[in-house]
C-alpha cells in the first residue's frame, strides 16, 4: 500500500526549515542536566506564542504545554528531553557545540524540535478534543529528571490517561519507526565494591591481606550470576568497568574499588541480581580475609512499555506511514532511559524512529538525522488526533 503526503504533512512542510533551524540551534548551545535555562526558555515562549498555557520550573528545568480544546475529556501526555552530554564535539559540523565539553550526543536537540514542530502544528489546526500535555523533560542522562517532574506534582497537575515518547535510533533506516511491548529497554543500577584488606610490603605477602587478589575473585566469581543464577531465558548483564587499586608494583594496597554496571529487563532479576552481588562480595572478600563494602544506589528502572498503548502507537504509524515503515522485529535495547519512570505511573509506550547510518548514541561524531523531523512531527500529531479523537471510530 502507498501512502501518499497529506494534509498534515503539507502543514507541516511550512514550519519544517524553522524546526530544523531551531534543531541546529540547540545544538550549538547544549546545556547539561537541570541547567537547560536557556533551552526551556526557549520552548516556553515558543508554546506561550502558539496559546499554550505553559507551566515552568517543573522538576528544576522542565517545562509543560497544555492545550485543550472541545469538550473531550481525554488526556494525552507527550515528552521529549531536553539535555545535552559532557562529550566534547568532534564532529566538525558547522553548526557544532559552541560549549566546550558539552554536546548534543543523544539528539534530545532532535526530539526537542520534533515536539515543539508538532505542537506548532496542533495549535495550528486543533483537529483534536480534550487536553493536550506536552512534557519537556531536564536530565534524562543520569539526572532522572523524569523521576524528579513526577515528584514535583507532574501527573497530578497535568493529569494524563496515556503518556508516550520517542528516540532517534542510529543504525535503523532513517524514518523506520520500532516498537516494543513489554520490557524494551534495561535496568540499570551502578555498583561500588571496596574489598578492604592490609597493605604491606610486596616481598611479604605474609603480613597483610591481600585486597586484589580478593578482589580478582571477586571478579570471576560475578561471572557465575548470569551464567548460573539467572534464568537462561532472561537477559542480564553485569560488567566490572573499572578497577582502582595501589600505587606501586611492590606495595601491597590497603583496599581494591571495582565499579559494576547492572542491567536487567525484569525487576525480579534485577532484584536476585543485587542478592547475588552483594552476598558473593561479602564471602569471596571473607575467605581471603578481607572484608567488602558496597554501595548500591538505585538507577533507572526497566522501561515497561504498556502493551495496549504499543499497539495502539503501532497502528497509528501503520495506518499513516505503510506497515513498511514500521521494523517488523524492533528488539530490546540493553540501554537504560528514564522515561521508565513515567511508565510506572501512566499507561504508555516509549517508541523508536531510525536515525539512519549515523555515529552511534553518545560518541562526540553523533548527530541527529533532520531528515526525521517531518516523519516524526508527523507521527506525533497523528498519535494525538487519533488518541484525542473527534469522531472516535
Amino acid at each position: 500500500m502507498t501512502h501518499h503526503p497529506d494534509k498534515v504533512a503539507a502543514g507541516l512542510d511550512r514550519f519544517l526549515d524553522e524546526a530544523i533551524a531551531l534543531r541546529r540551534d540547540l545544538h550549538v548551545h547544549p546545556e547539561l542536566g537541570y541547567s537547560e535555562h536557556r533551552t526551556s526558555q526557549i520552548v516556553a515562549d515558543k508554546l506561550s506564542s502558539w496559546g499554550y498555557e505553559v507551566a515552568t520550573g517543573i522538576g528544576g528545568t522542565g517545562v509543560v504545554g497544555t492545550l485543550q480544546n472541545g469538550k473531550g475529556a481525554k488526556r494525552l501526555g507527550i515528552r521529549a528531553d531536553m539535555d545535552a552530554l559532557p562529550i566534547t564535539e568532534t564532529s566538525g559540523l558547522s553548526y557544532a557545540s559552541g560549549t566546550p565539553g558539552q554536546m548534543h550526543a543523544c539528539g534530545h536537540d532532535g526530539h526537542t524540535a520534533i515536539l515543539l514542530n508538532s505542537a506548532r502544528y496542533l495549535a495550528d489546526t486543533r483537529d483534536f478534543t480534550g487536553t493536550l500535555n506536552l512534557i519537556f523533560q531536564p536530565a534524562e542522562e543520569g539526572g532522572a529528571g523524569a523521576r524528579r517532574m513526577i515528584k514535583d506534582g507532574l501527573f497530578e497537575r497535568f493529569p494524563c490517561d496515556a503518556v508516550f515518547g520517542l528516540h532517534n535510533w542510529p543504525g535503523v533506516a532513517t524514518g523506520q519507526f520500532g516498537f516494543i511491548a513489554g520490557p524494551a529497554m534495561a535496568s540499570v543500577d551502578k555498583v561500588t565494591i571496596r574489598i578492604v584488606g592490609k597493605g604491606g610490603h610486596g616481598a611479604r605477602p605474609q603480613e597483610t591481606v591481600d585486597p586484589v587478589v580478593a578482589s580478582a575473585s571477586l571478579i570471576m566469581a560475578l561471572q557465575s550470576i548470569v551464567a548460573r543464577n539467572i534464568d537462561p531465558l532472561d537477559a542480564a548483564v553485569i560488567t566490572v568497568g573499572t578497577i582502582h587499586a595501589g600505587i606501586a608494583p611492590n606495595v601491597i594496597p590497603d583496599s581494591v574499588e571495582l565499579e559494576l554496571t547492572i542491567r536487567t529487563f525484569r525487576a525480579e532479576v534485577r532484584e536476585k541480581i543485587k542478592q547475588r552481588i552483594t552476598n558473593l562480595a561479602k564471602a569471596q572478600a571473607e575467605s581471603y580475609g578481607a572484608t567488602a563494602e558496597i554501595d548500591y544506589p538505585r538507577g533507572y528502572p526497566v522501561l515497561v512499555n504498556h502493551p495496549g498503548e504499543t499497539q495502539f502507537a503501532r497502528q497509528v504509524a501503520i495506518t499513516h506511514f505503510g506497515e513498511e515503515r514500521v521494523e517488523s522485529n524492533f528488539r530490546p535495547i540493553s540501554a537504560s532511559e528514564d522515561f521508565a519512570f513515567m511508565l510506572e505511573e501512566l499507561p504508555g509506550s516509549y517508541l523508536f524512529i531510525g536515525n539512519g547510518d549515523s555515529a552511534p548514541l553518545h560518541s562526540p561524531r553523533y548527530d541527529f538525522n533532520d531528515e526525521i523531523i517531518a516523519p516524526a512531527s508527523r507521527y506525533w500529531v497523528k498519535l494525538a488526533e487519533e488518541y484525542l479523537a473527534k469522531n472516535p471510530s
